[in-house]
C-alpha cells in the first residue's frame, strides 16, 4: 500500500487527497443536480458547496487536534500540517453544518431542504474517502483470520475501512430512494446521521486507532448521541407532518 499516487514537480500527490477531492466534486455535483430541480440558483449552490468544503475541513482538523492535544500542543506547524494526516469525519460534518447554516441564513435559503440534497453526496463521499485510509495503511481493525483480512505490518487485520465503505454505499442508495418520498425537510439528513452512526458505532469497536477520551472511544460516544438526538428529531418531524 503506497500512499503516494504520483509526484508532480517534486511534490508528492497522495491517494487520500485525490479521493477527498473526488468526494467533494461528486457531492457538489449531486447538490447542483437536486438543487436546480427545486429552483435554487446555480451560483448559490456553488457558493454553498465551497463554504461547506472549507468549514468541513476546518472542523475535521480542529476536532482531530482537540482529541489528540497531547501530540499537537504547543506546535502550530503540526496543527496546520494537513499532509501529516489527522481529519475526523464527525468534526467535518459539524463544521460543514455550521458553515452551511450560516450561509443559508445569510442568503435566505431553506437550510433544512438543502441538507437533504447534501446528505446523499456526503455519504457517497465518505464511502469513497475511506479508501484513502487503505492507501495510508490506517483505520484498520485488530487481528483476524477472516478470508477478506488485509495485511498491515505483517499482520492480518480487519479491513474496517472496507466495512464502512460498503455500509456507506448502501446508505447512499437508500437515501436516494427516500429523497423523493420524504415527508419533511431535513428528513434525509437525519436518516444519514442515524444510519451512519449505527454502522460507525459497531465498526469503531473493531478499530485500533480510535480517538479516545479516557476509556471511551469518542466516535462511539458521538455516534450514540447522534442516534438518540436525530431519532427524536426524526419522529418529531413525522409527527408534526401528520398534524
Amino acid at each position: 500500500m503506497n500512499p503516494v499516487a504520483f509526484s508532480l514537480f517534486g511534490l508528492e500527490i497522495r491517494w487520500y487527497g485525490i479521493l477527498m477531492v473526488l468526494s467533494f466534486i461528486i457531492a457538489g455535483a449531486l447538490l447542483q443536480y437536486w438543487g436546480k430541480q427545486k429552483g435554487y440558483k446555480e451560483d448559490d449552490l456553488l457558493d454553498l458547496t465551497l463554504v461547506v468544503i472549507i468549514t468541513a475541513i476546518i472542523g475535521a482538523r480542529l476536532y482531530y487536534v482537540a482529541f489528540s492535544w497531547e501530540y499537537y500542543q504547543g506546535d502550530i506547524l503540526k496543527i496546520i500540517n494537513l499532509r501529516g494526516g489527522g481529519l475526523a469525519i464527525h468534526g467535518g460534518i459539524i463544521g460543514g453544518v455550521i458553515g452551511g447554516y450560516l450561509f443559508a441564513k445569510r442568503r435566505g435559503l431553506n437550510f433544512f431542504e438543502l441538507t437533504d440534497f447534501i446528505a446523499p453526496g456526503l455519504i457517497l463521499g465518505q464511502a469513497i474517502g475511506r479508501w484513502g485510509n487503505y492507501f495510508n495503511g490506517e483505520a484498520h481493525g485488530g487481528p483476524t483470520n477472516l478470508p477478506w483480512a488485509i495485511t498491515v505490518a505483517g499482520e492480518k487485520v480487519h479491513p474496517t475501512f472496507l466495512y464502512e465503505s460498503i455500509w456507506n454505499l448502501g446508505i447512499f442508495f437508500f437515501l436516494v430512494y427516500m429523497l423523493k418520498r420524504k415527508k419533511f425537510d431535513g428528513q434525509i439528513f437525519l436518516l444519514h446521521g442515524i444510519l451512519y452512526s449505527l454502522g460507525r458505532f459497531w465498526i469503531e469497536g473493531l478499530r485500533t486507532d480510535s480517538l479516545m477520551l479516557g476509556p471511551l472511544r469518542i466516535a462511539q460516544v458521538v455516534s450514540m448521541g447522534t442516534i438518540v438526538l436525530f431519532s427524536a428529531l426524526y419522529f418529531y418531524g413525522l409527527k408534526k407532518r401528520s398534524l
